[in-house]
């Protein structure tokens, strides 16, 4: 099997065995008692361990969304042994296992430590899981593969300590093609990676994104930045957050706060006195550095594709309406002749929430990864997963093999593919539930011609402000919202991710959970009839505003917009 990831090292695989020995013996004083729950609460939420309603959530991270097959049996290993038989994947292309006994959580950091995986900086107030987009060294529109530049800020960032107790969480995601693809602007530092006239790799920073409770988009602080500089640009930024972050209110602890607060001129100017200090420090990325971690990205031995394949393939398009679709929505363009990226949606409907995946599943994709592949599967922050090489002339047997295992549906970036936290089904903060609804959704929107035919279409929903299903970015969002008790959603329309990415706007009053497939109907017809041939939804509601979603959808109350 050919490898296409990273592969520790010896400092990888020391700093993994002391920490896990460190955390056994963390969790053995806190059953003992000797660790109050107060005294225990930083050291699992820096180890990736909460507590939520009925159990503890374990979130392991998964740098820049990218899985080995031999991962990914570890992670449907442990949802057996040590979980009900699943996992979710988030947002943050991270996996949780949301029913972890305390006493069990050192074992399983050490299998993950066997599989060269870990949980480390899954939370607390540190830099979290780097992410990039999930077709990153095979799209067809890639200036560059980010992961070895993503794979860089990874080994930095872990254990830096001079990062371990910043005012609030961090973000970053990096991206090197021209469509985003991976939510750039919605992250503490965003980084898009093209190539100046001469052909050199360089950086556009942003900074001050992060969704939330107050959501804002990214502000560019500096271009041109050459690739070598970003371990010690990205160092001077947090350094200045770190500096003058609050905290003493941790509603208003994240950098885009400070942002919001200085300026972004005078933001970038202190960021910039702080980078000259360490500029031409160590931490400069050396060109023999970046080739040692870009080896292990190395294009795989892709095969020499005959015309036929592709002949092949409109046949059987042609003679199976349901394959078609498929490959419509599933099925995307690859830098490479004869091959395509495969997404296998997580987004059955009511048979199993968003992001959720059995470990039935995951062996099943494993297997396609290495049958298929090169033994490599990807998440994306839609909550799916993805085989990023395969043989256009195997699209049909992998496509049945999908269908087998319920991984096959035909709705990826339509409206039943939505983006759901796991809300108040398990998360503590949560207001509301997310599931529940998400699911309505679906049921009512299951006539996949009728999808098909309104074109891409997003659907996010958050049980809380915290937004982890990101609802401010999507098409249509919902935020979950708690009311003298009860549950009540809020809408929101005309956000969008990518280049273009906007905050979408709050239509008016709460619905309750029972009203919400009525109310997305009413949306989705509204949208119908007043959109220009195939203008996409938030361009429709940019050009109209928001009155006419308001008086359809309200007279179902019987309302006045």
């Amino acid at each position: 099997m050919v490898s296409l990831m990273y592969r520790y090292d010896q400092y990888d695989l020391t700093l993994l065995e002391q920490r896990t020995a460190q955390f056994r013996d963390q969790v053995v004083r806190r059953l003992s008692g000797a660790l109050s729950e107060e005294e225990f609460l930083p050291l699992r939420l820096q180890n990736g361990l909460y507590h939520q309603r009925h159990a503890y959530m374990l979130r392991v991270a998964i740098p820049y969304g990218t899985l080995s097959s031999a991962q990914l049996r570890v992670l449907a290993e442990i949802a057996d042994r040590w979980d009900r038989g699943y996992g979710h994947f988030t947002t943050r292309q991270n996996i949780q296992f949301n029913w972890i006994r305390l006493e069990d959580a050192p074992d399983i950091m050490d299998r993950l430590a066997e599989a060269e995986m870990h949980a480390i900086q899954t939370s607390g107030n540190v830099v979290r899981n780097i992410t990039t987009e999930h077709f990153a060294g095979v799209a067809a529109d890639e200036v560059l593969d980010p992961r070895p530049l993503a794979e860089i800020l990874r080994q930095w960032s872990t254990m830096n300590p001079e990062f371990t107790f910043l005012p609030r969480k961090f973000k970053i995601a990096i991206s090197a093609s021209t469509t985003d693809r991976a939510a750039v602007k919605a992250h503490d530092v965003g980084l898009y990676l093209y190539r100046d006239e001469r052909g050199e790799p360089m950086l556009r920073v942003l900074v001050g994104g992060g969704l939330g409770r107050t959501p804002m988009l990214g502000v560019v602080i500096r271009e041109a930045l050459p690739w070598r500089h970003l371990t010690t640009y990205v160092e001077a930024v947090l350094r200045v957050y770190n500096r003058h972050g609050r905290r003493d209110n941790k509603y208003k602890a994240r950098i885009k706060i400070l942002v919001q607060s200085l300026g972004a001129e005078p933001f970038a100017a202190e960021v910039e006195r702080e980078w000259a200090l360490i500029k031409d420090s160590p931490a400069t990325i050396t060109q023999a550095e970046y080739r040692r971690v870009a080896a292990f990205f190395a294009l795989p031995p892709y095969a020499d594709q005959a015309g036929p394949d592709a002949a092949d393939v409109a046949a059987r398009q042609a003679g199976n309406p349901e394959f078609a679709r498929w490959c419509r929505r599933n099925v995307h363009p690859h830098k490479v002749a004869g091959y395509a990226s495969v997404t296998l949606s997580t987004k059955p409907g009511m048979a199993a929430p968003p992001g959720d995946v059995s470990s039935a599943q995951m062996r099943a994709v494993a297997d396609w990864a290495d049958q298929y592949g090169f033994g490599e599967v990807r998440v994306s922050h839609e909550q799916n997963l993805i085989l990023p090489d395969v043989r256009r002339q195997d699209l049909h047997a992998l496509w049945q093999a999908a269908e087998a295992h319920a991984l096959a549906t035909a709705n990826i970036g339509l409206l039943t593919d939505v983006i759901a936290c796991p809300g108040g089904d398990y998360c503590s903060l949560a207001n509301a539930r997310s599931i529940p609804v998400a699911q309505a959704i679906q049921a009512r929107f299951q006539d996949l011609d009728y999808l098909h035919d309104l074109g891409g279409l997003t659907l996010n929903i958050s049980g809380c402000v915290n937004a982890c299903g990101h609802h401010h970015l999507g098409n249509i969002g919902i935020l979950g919202v708690d009311k003298n008790g009860e549950e009540w959603y809020q809408v929101t329309l005309g956000g969008r991710q990518g280049a273009a990415a906007a905050i979408g706007k709050v239509i008016g009053r709460a619905f309750r959970a029972e009203e919400m497939p009525e109310v997305i109907e009413r949306i989705v017809a509204t949208f119908v009839a007043h959109r220009h041939g195939d203008e996409p939804f938030s361009d429709t509601v940019q050009r109209i505003g928001l009155a006419p979603f308001k008086e359809r959808v309200y007279a179902l109350a019987g309302e006045q917009p």
